[in-house]
């Protein structure tokens, strides 16, 4: 039986001396025997078992992982899949990392933000939940009503996961949508919004087509609110017959729901679930509560 020094490996196998005692030493190569001298001597099984460890070194198993195959304490199959697994997790990771580096590559960054938007971005899908939930839990505590309870469920859409490969717009819309909802005076103006019982969700949702179409199209083309021109815009979209106290009511609903930041707030859901964001219509209710208020009290 032909029996090999660590030097006759190197040669015969392309290793290095140091990396064939290192993988001897932990046990993954053990000798056959050991000759008169002490040295460390290795027969042909040890030339294949050599071939499938640097094999597996290289696919980037780790030497436990090559151990416990070549121990059958573990089947290939058990530990590629692990490691698949693994190296999915890691891939995210840069994926993320090079988004982050290329929103820092286009601005001006703080070390501080660039700090805030790195632990952000690399959060898991159940850390980045989490921050959402206890947002909404804090705004909605104790309000129980059905249009308000649909309404929480949508602001706790956030995407599972970020993107396997998040795009800058992305990174960006997760750092501010956490900065958002860590502001004590936006969570304050939802808080209000929502203690206010004055959701109309129904009517909002029809309104909205409406406003947008109207008010957004005289805001387009340079009509003020406050001009006579308005007033035709404004019937298109409140009857002019409304009485008076539904009108104050209104406008005091306008006044309400006309929040940019909360509008902001569904814009970065839409970025982060890779939606397009529906266009702003703050500006159109601002318009239309300045006309109601104008020409109608």
């Amino acid at each position: 039986m032909s029996l090999y020094t660590i030097g006759q490996l190197a040669r015969r196998t392309g290793l290095r001396a140091r990396t064939i005692r290192f993988w001897s030493d932990t046990g993954v190569l053990p000798p056959a025997r050991r000759s008169d001298g002490g040295y460390r001597l290795y027969d042909a099984e040890a030339v294949a078992r050599l071939d499938l460890v640097r094999t597996l070194r290289d696919l980037g198993l780790g030497l436990d992982a090559v151990q416990q195959i070549l121990q059958r304490r573990s089947t290939l199959r058990e530990v590629a899949q692990a490691h698949v697994e693994a190296l999915d997790a890691e891939i995210r990771t840069l994926r993320v990392q090079r988004a982050v580096l290329r929103v820092l590559a286009r601005r001006d960054t703080t070390t501080e933000e660039m700090t805030l938007m790195n632990a952000l971005a690399r959060l898991s899908a159940q850390e980045r939940q989490k921050i959402i939930d206890e947002f909404v839990d804090g705004v909605f505590a104790g309000v129980l009503d059905e249009d308000a309870a649909l309404v929480a469920g949508w602001m706790r859409d956030l995407p599972s996961e970020l993107p396997d490969d998040p795009t800058p717009e992305q990174v960006d819309a997760w750092v501010e949508l956490a900065e958002l909802v860590a502001c004590a005076g936006f969570r304050q103006t939802v808080r209000r919004m929502v203690l206010s019982g004055d959701n109309r969700l129904e009517f909002g949702l029809d309104l909205r087509p409406l406003v947008l179409e109207h008010a957004g199209g005289a805001l387009e083309r340079g009509i003020a609110p406050e001009s006579a021109a308005a007033v035709g815009v404004l019937e298109r979209v409140v009857p002019a017959d409304l009485p008076a106290a539904e009108t104050a009511a209104l406008i005091s609903w306008l006044a309400m729901v006309a929040e940019p930041r909360v509008e902001r707030y569904w814009q970065l859901l839409s970025v982060l679930g890779g939606r397009a964001p529906a266009p702003p219509a703050v500006p159109a209710f601002h318009w239309l509560r300045t006309a109601l208020t104008v020409h109608r009290t």
